[in-house]
């Protein structure tokens, strides 16, 4: 079986896009340091991009984590795979995720996060999937709302492959 992508959203929208939510970002924190914390490995392309669109002092951190273990459906429980560098004490924190669908993973790494006493914990994605959700977390700032289809591109990817693609693609299944 092989695989075709087609375009679901532009380089030219993605790039539109992130500007507009750097802007908000910056004027949402005008006078403070906003601190990224990007979810790996999907999400760097999307936080490299973000940050320097954001006009107030950034700081970023990364970390990964799963909550799929070796099936296809979250599990709920959160594994750690690598945690944060440095403390979020009293920082006003992002979590930068590349998309969200159950809401789960999100939901969990909120609540971990929380234990750590940053000031403020906001969240950033580029894609939501809003038809997936079976957790209700609160999402700051989107940038596309899109259908639950499988899609690849800017960090996303398909067994590793397609993270380098430009634009957002929906996986097609050929035969």
């Amino acid at each position: 079986m092989s695989e075709k992508i087609k375009v679901l959203i532009s380089e030219e929208d993605v790039d539109r896009k992130i500007e507009e939510i750097g802007k908000k970002i910056s004027k949402d924190y005008e006078g403070k340091t906003v601190h990224l914390i990007c979810v790996l490995k999907g999400g760097a392309f999307f936080m490299c991009e973000l940050a320097k669109r954001i006009t107030v002092p950034v700081s970023m951190d990364f970390m990964a984590v799963s909550s799929y273990g070796s099936g296809t459906v979250s599990s709920g429980s959160l594994k750690m795979i690598k945690d944060l560098d440095e403390s979020i004490e009293g920082k006003d924190v992002i979590i930068v995720e590349d998309i969200i669908d159950s809401g789960r993973t999100l939901d969990k790494l909120i609540e971990l996060l929380s234990t750590r006493n940053p000031k403020s914990i906001g969240v950033c994605t580029l894609l939501d999937k809003p038809d997936r959700r079976v957790v209700d977390v609160k999402v700051d700032y989107t940038c596309f709302n899109i259908p639950d289809e499988f899609v690849v591109g800017y960090g996303l990817d398909y067994d590793q492959r397609y993270r380098n693609l430009p634009f957002i693609g929906v996986v097609e299944f050929e035969d």
